[in-house]
């Protein structure tokens, strides 16, 4: 197939518009090239996940842009970064990750982006409308810009994105397009009771399960009796894009391309319908605890995707007036916006009293920031937990925001089982 390209794309191509421009074009047509794309399409805003410092490659690529006096053409918003400017001597990290990791948020926010600094940038003002074009980094925003809001990304990697961003353009690929946006796998709940579906336990597990199944298929779920609120849904996609490749999801008569079965699949039969039961959804979270005997409890880690303000509202009344045990961190993550909001609103002093501590604008599977003496760790993330043995080498058990309090207060992991029965 060949590639067309406009205009204002060839001018680009030629360098008309700048050094960094022109590089940025370079790798898009090749990577558009590469994806069979036939033509590059406009949009309207970026989320970059390219900010996570990891290592010297990534960091040379962005001062390179940077140095070339790159700019932003839409609206992009940043994903975390690789350090909490405000807090990171609180915890393991060196001081040469710290300074190389500053350089790398130095440098995009040099390009006129918006330093959200954060892994959900759909709860921000920032939040694209239905029907929008968009070149986002990070699973969970990916699988939330298209299945919840249902805006249009593809899955944008690292150093593609920012080329996106520079250029207004992208690849008219994938589910850019509306036939690509379709449901293929059916995943029917059966028996399943409204108190577990209302609880924000079940979207985490639904989630898990989801990723496993789909991997990289388009899953509609069906027989859903409850609207989930937005962050149930980021938990579900969070934990869908984690566990398996999930990039769009459709939740009938929830979900804005799916008011029925017929739009869901746009008039298609699902390729396969699997029944979800409390049989499978009970193996799924058990698939989230690593933990393989009664251990003591070293740091209990909230926020992944990042804290909303709804969930700080939630948290803390859970924790007014008790104290954690002497021996457990409580480790809270969200965006430098979220905690300011949280703050206003007093729920930052019930943390602070309760002895918790808050990290933001970075995440604790991309920063290293935790000691060796931490082994044990509790979440009620489903994307933490599925992550968390491979990246940081921890033992971790999955829990309710409740259980996670009350496990930290006592000391020791402590789960309530009567919604699984």
């Amino acid at each position: 197939m060949t590639l067309s390209l406009t205009t204002k794309d060839q001018a680009m191509l030629q360098g008309d518009f700048g050094p960094a421009t022109q590089m940025a074009m370079k790798i898009l047509v090749r990577m558009a090239e590469v994806s069979g794309a036939t033509e590059l399409l406009d949009i309207v805003g970026a989320h970059i996940d390219s900010t996570v410092y990891i290592g010297d490659a990534g960091l040379e690529f962005a001062e390179k842009l940077a140095s070339l006096g790159a700019k932003v053409s839409v609206p992009t918003t940043l994903n975390v970064s690789g350090l909490d400017e405000h807090h990171w001597q609180e915890w393991a990290v060196t001081n040469e990750w710290a300074k190389q990791a500053h350089r790398q948020m130095i440098a995009y926010q040099s390009m006129g982006t918006i330093p959200t600094w954060t892994c959900a940038p759909y709860q921000t003002e920032y939040k694209p409308k239905f029907g929008d074009q968009i070149a986002w980094g990070e699973s969970n925003a990916i699988a939330f810009a298209n299945s919840v809001i249902g805006a249009r990304t593809e899955r944008y990697p690292d150093l593609f994105d920012i080329c996106c961003a520079i250029t207004a353009r992208a690849p008219a690929i994938g589910l850019h397009l509306t036939h690509n946006r379709a449901g293929k796998i059916l995943l029917r709940l059966k028996n399943i009771p409204l108190a577990l579906q209302e609880s924000d336990e079940f979207y985490p597990v639904l989630g898990h399960l989801m990723g496993k199944i789909s991997l990289d298929k388009i899953p509609v779920i069906q027989g859903l009796e409850y609207i989930p609120n937005e962050d149930q849904l980021k938990a579900l996609a969070a934990a869908g894009a984690s566990s398996g490749s999930v990039a769009m999801f459709h939740i009938i008569g929830v979900t804005p391309e799916a008011g029925t079965f017929e739009s869901a699949f746009q008039n298609n039969q699902p390729q396969e319908i699997i029944e979800v039961t409390m049989d499978v959804l009970r193996e799924s979270r058990k698939e989230l605890t690593h933990q393989t005997s009664e251990v003591s409890l070293d740091l209990v880690v909230l926020g992944s995707p990042h804290f909303s303000l709804a969930e700080f509202k939630q948290l803390a009344p859970l924790v007014k007036g008790k104290r954690k045990h002497e021996n457990v961190k409580f480790l809270v993550t969200s965006s430098r916006a979220m905690t300011q909001l949280a703050k206003q609103a007093g729920f930052s002093d019930d943390l602070q009293n309760f002895g918790a501590q808050l990290t933001v604008d970075t995440c604790i599977l991309t920063s290293p920031m935790l000691p060796k003496e931490i082994k044990y760790l509790m979440t009620n993330s489903a994307k933490f937990a599925y992550y968390s043995p491979g990246l940081l080498g921890k033992q971790i058990t999955f829990g309710s925001l409740k259980d996670c309090v009350e496990s930290a207060v006592a000391g020791k992991v402590i789960r309530d089982e009567s919604l699984w029965k």
